[in-house]
């Protein structure tokens, strides 16, 4: 669904940028180190739309977590973010190292937020399973 949102802000003339969450965490560092964090932080602010997947999945070292804070904080009511986790907000504090961190950056992504929850299982599970039945 995310995909599919970024894809019509696309086609609707918008910019988008798409990024793994732990992939933009480690952009982020690696351009602190390099002196270009204001350039990255400025592409990042250019889209109308920034699409974080697999938000969660790898936790984020306290430096880390100071730069996505730092990029939400950035866009916080002036630009739309979309966020896949798997990892509800009360949990958002083991993936920022720090609960005074994720509850701030859960302040800000809440703020505004339209909330989809998705129940069952993996529609990928699911597909693996269905290779192994008769018929397919």
């Amino acid at each position: 669904m995310a995909t599919a949102l970024g894809i019509a802000a696309t086609s609707a003339g918008y910019p988008v940028r798409f990024r793994q969450a732990a992939q933009l965490v480690l952009r982020l560092g690696k351009a602190e180190r390099e002196g270009t964090l204001d350039r990255l932080l400025a592409d990042v602010a250019k889209a109308r739309l920034l699409d974080l997947d697999e938000f969660g999945y790898a936790p984020f070292d306290v430096d880390g977590a100071r730069l996505l804070r730092q990029v939400i904080s950035d866009i916080h009511e002036r630009r739309n973010v979309i966020f896949t986790a798997n990892v509800e907000f009360s949990r958002w504090g083991t993936v920022f190292a720090d609960d005074k961190l994720a509850v701030v950056i859960v302040d800000r992504v809440v703020h505004h937020c339209r909330l989809v929850e998705f129940g069952g299982p993996s529609h990928r599970l699911e597909e693996s399973l269905m290779l192994g039945k008769p018929g397919r």
